[in-house]
C-alpha cells in the first residue's frame, strides 16, 4: 500500500501573523509538516529559530521556500545564487525534503544564465530536491484596463506578448528551462490562464510539490482556499493520489481578510479537510 500524501501548511498562510502561529495552527488543526517562507520576517531567515519551533510544537518543516520573491530581493542578501545555496542547506539543516524557488527574473543575468546548472548541482551534492514553481505573466490590464488604448496599439504591433509580459527568464512556465523537479502552484496558474492539468501532465514525474490553493483567473495572485476558485483543484489532487507521486502537498493560501482566530482557523481546517479529502489513496 502506498503512503499516505503528506499535507503542509505554508507559514505565508498566516501573514500577517507570524511564522509560530503556522506552527500552532499545523499542530491544532492535524498538519503534517510546515514549508517555511524565507522573507522579512526575522524569525523565518533565523534557521535555528525555526528548528526551535519545530521542536517546540513537534511539527516538521518538510520544505523551504526560498526568498525569491519581489519583496524578499534584499533577505540574505542581494545575490540569487547565494540565496538559492544557502536555502538548500537550510532544508538539510531543518531536515526538509524540498526547495522551492522561482525561475530567475529577466534582470539576475548572471543568476538566469547558470540557473539550470547550478539548481542540477546543488540537487546532485544534496538530498534535498530544488522544484523550479510555475509563476504567470505581469498583466498589464491589472493597471491600465483592458481596453486601454496604448496597450492595445503596442500588442497589435507585437510589443507584448499576449495578455502581459513575462518577468522571469527564459519564461514563466518552469518547463520552458531545463530541470528535473518541479512545484505546480494552482493559483498561479489561474492567474497566468494556464491549463492545471495539461501543465502537472507535462511535468510528469518531474512534480514533486504541490501549493495546494485556487484562483479565478483575477489579474492579482489569489491563493484562495482549494476549492473557491475555477482550477481543477480536486482532480489534481486526485491524480496524484492515483500515481506514484511522493512528495508533498502544501496549502498556500491566503488568511489574511481573517478577522480573527475562529475565522482563520475556519479557513485553515476547511483546506486541511479538502486536501484530505482529494488525496486519499
Amino acid at each position: 500500500m502506498r503512503p499516505a500524501i503528506k499535507v503542509g501548511l505554508s507559514t505565508a498562510s498566516v501573514y500577517p501573523l507570524r511564522a509560530e502561529a503556522a506552527f500552532e495552527y499545523a499542530a491544532r488543526l492535524g498538519y503534517d509538516g510546515v514549508e517555511l517562507m524565507v522573507w522579512a520576517e526575522s524569525v523565518s531567515q533565523d534557521i535555528d529559530a525555526v528548528a526551535r519551533l519545530s521542536a517546540k510544537y513537534s511539527v516538521p518543516v518538510l520544505s523551504v521556500h526560498a526568498p525569491c520573491l519581489l519583496i524578499s530581493q534584499r533577505v540574505w542578501g542581494a545575490n540569487p545564487i547565494a540565496k538559492l545555496e544557502r536555502s538548500v542547506r537550510a532544508a538539510e539543516h531543518l531536515g526538509a525534503e524540498t526547495v522551492v524557488v522561482h525561475p530567475p527574473f529577466r534582470w539576475q543575468r548572471r543568476y538566469a544564465a547558470g540557473f539550470s546548472e547550478q539548481v542540477a548541482e546543488l540537487e546532485s551534492n544534496s538530498h534535498v530536491l530544488v522544484a523550479v514553481e510555475n509563476m504567470f505573466p505581469f498583466r498589464t490590464d491589472r493597471f491600465f484596463g483592458t481596453g486601454a488604448p496604448s496597450i492595445e496599439r503596442m500588442r497589435r504591433r507585437g510589443g507584448l506578448p499576449g495578455p502581459g509580459i513575462s518577468a522571469f527568464a527564459p519564461s514563466y512556465d518552469p518547463l520552458d528551462g531545463n530541470h528535473a523537479h518541479y512545484t505546480l502552484d494552482l493559483s498561479h496558474t489561474a492567474t497566468a490562464g494556464t491549463d492545471a492539468l495539461e501543465m502537472a501532465a507535462r511535468m510528469g514525474d518531474g512534480l514533486v510539490h504541490l501549493h495546494l490553493c485556487d484562483g479565478n483567473g483575477a489579474a492579482a495572485d489569489e491563493h484562495l482556499v482549494p476549492g473557491r476558485g475555477t482550477q481543477p483543484t480536486a482532480q489534481v489532487c486526485q491524480n496524484l493520489a492515483a500515481s506514484d507521486f511522493s512528495g508533498h502537498v502544501v496549502l498556500e493560501v491566503t488568511t489574511s481578510s481573517a478577522r480573527d482566530d475562529a475565522e482563520r482557523t475556519a479557513l485553515l481546517a476547511e483546506s486541511l479537510q479538502f486536501a484530505r479529502t482529494h488525496l486519499l489513496r
